[in-house]
């Protein structure tokens, strides 16, 4: 089992990521909403939700070019 960190702001606001054999899990903590998984059964399918799920404007640019570089890192 592997284990990414992909964001993380403080230890309440993070985005993790573990791979479980042919399974992509990843966790999105968050003070405002709590925990949310999201589970992938492949990349393509990881990185079409990634795409669709962060925009640029929600983040600085910096922010989210590493967010999306550590996505493509899984």
């Amino acid at each position: 089992m592997a284990k990414y960190e992909i964001y993380k702001q403080d230890k309440w606001n993070m985005i993790l990521a573990d791979v479980k054999g042919t399974k992509i899990e990843v966790r999105e903590i968050s003070t405002e909403w709590g925990e949310d998984k999201h589970i992938f059964h492949s990349r393509p399918e990881l990185m079409n939700w990634v795409q669709s799920h962060f925009k640029p404007e929600e983040y600085s640019e910096d922010e989210y070019e590493q967010i999306i570089e550590n996505f493509k890192k899984i």
